[in-house]
């Protein structure tokens, strides 16, 4: 473990740590808002343990809550999960092998995929992954334990929008990803499916739907790439009849 925090300098340490601090805060309003609902106080802790995926565990509460059925509220905290299908795709060689793939898919979400494709080689990557998954395990339980407890005392935690921390926090780690022009239209691409199918379907779906747009990056990367070959495969006839010319 020593080593895997040398890996990595200040910056990303300090990156982090700021996320565990917004995933703590979600946790504390995740907790009081399944207090307040009526839910009991333990059924968050033991969600934020056992799944460890924010968006589903709200959907899961929100679906309860609102009178919905324990299967419908398992069925679409699986389908807003199924984002770590291509998650798993990005980043296949920080997981681990063995029994470490276990734990290391356990601790894969958005924050801990985040950090691993900002930085460039894949030691740091793997250090990244693992120091931010781990990390975000211990707050996210803990956050949202604090928030049970304090949901008696809290009667609206969105009221300090706490709700926004952790979107900003994402935000500024995929900016600098921004100023690649394929992962900018892609990113817009993806925005734009989300937000004009959000009315109409539910909680989770626009999110997936806008992963379309990663078609667009694989589609015009190969393109890129073929026409690298092609202007290579060219060149290179183009010395080797030079040369045959010159014999």
């Amino acid at each position: 473990m020593r080593s895997t925090w040398r890996t990595l300098d200040r910056g990303v340490l300090t990156g982090i740590a700021a996320i565990c601090l917004a995933v703590a805060m979600i946790g504390v309003s995740y907790g009081a808002t399944a207090v307040t609902s009526g839910l009991p106080g333990w059924l968050p802790v033991l969600m934020s343990v056992a799944v460890v995926a924010g968006g589903s565990e709200f959907v899961f509460i929100g679906i309860l809550t609102a009178g919905g059925g324990l299967v419908a509220a398992v069925l679409a905290g699986l389908l807003v999960n199924a984002r770590h299908l291509p998650y798993g795709l990005s980043v296949p060689d920080v997981v681990g092998t063995g029994w470490r793939r276990l734990l290391g898919t356990h601790v894969m979400n958005d924050e801990s995929v985040a950090m691993a494709l900002a930085q460039p080689d894949r030691d740091r990557r793997r250090a990244a992954y693992w120091v931010c998954g781990l990390s975000v395990l211990a707050a996210w339980p803990l956050g949202a334990t604090i928030g049970a407890i304090l949901g008696a005392v809290v009667p609206d935690p969105n009221a300090f929008g706490l709700d926004a921390v952790l979107p900003a926090v994402l935000f500024s780690l995929v900016l600098p990803a921004l100023r690649e022009p394929l992962t900018r239209t892609a990113a817009l691409v993806g925005a734009v499916v989300a937000a004009a199918t959000t009315p109409f379907l539910g909680a989770g779906l626009p999110v997936l739907l806008a992963l379309t747009a990663v078609l667009l990056v694989v589609r015009r990367a190969g393109a890129g790439e073929a026409t690298t070959a092609n202007a290579d495969q060219a060149a290179s006839t183009e010395c080797t009849t030079a040369a045959a010319g010159t014999v």
